[in-house]
């Protein structure tokens, strides 16, 4: 199998640095800095607000502090990040919950969910690092 020619006018050197960055600020904010009153609370039926609220702030303030250094000129970045975050995880808790999907309950479909809704925002990061890259 061979996959067609392409050509791309992105830097590659600075696609991969943006790649990287977003995806250390990912790590930071989706794993070290969530904690399990995020982490359940925004997949719940009621009260889902604020912990998701919270943990998307987090997002919104790694990512606007890594792009401050870097690149100050892109800040807004971080505002489309923190958008696009809290739109897939509301509708990965609206999943959740309507499904029961919890890995309390063993449900079949728990690490399927956690994937799509990761793959999702390593798509998000590699959306914006072409842009960052390319502008």
């Amino acid at each position: 199998m061979s996959f067609p020619s392409m050509s791309s006018s992105v830097p590659v050197g600075a696609l991969v640095g943006w790649m990287l960055l977003l995806t250390v600020k990912h790590i930071i904010a989706d794993f070290v800095l969530q904690n399990s009153w995020m982490a359940i609370g925004k997949d719940q039926k009621t009260g889902w607000a604020l912990p998701l609220l919270a943990h998307c702030l987090v997002h919104l303030a790694v990512s606007m502090a890594l792009i401050l250094v870097v690149a100050p000129r892109f800040w807004f970045v971080a505002l489309i990040d923190f958008a696009i975050h809290i739109t897939v995880d509301r509708l990965k808790g609206i999943c959740a919950s309507s499904f029961g999907v919890t890995l309390e309950q063993e449900h079949p479909w728990f690490w399927t969910l956690i994937g799509v809704d990761q793959a999702l925002h390593h798509l998000t990061g590699f959306g914006l690092s072409i842009f960052m890259a390319s502008n």
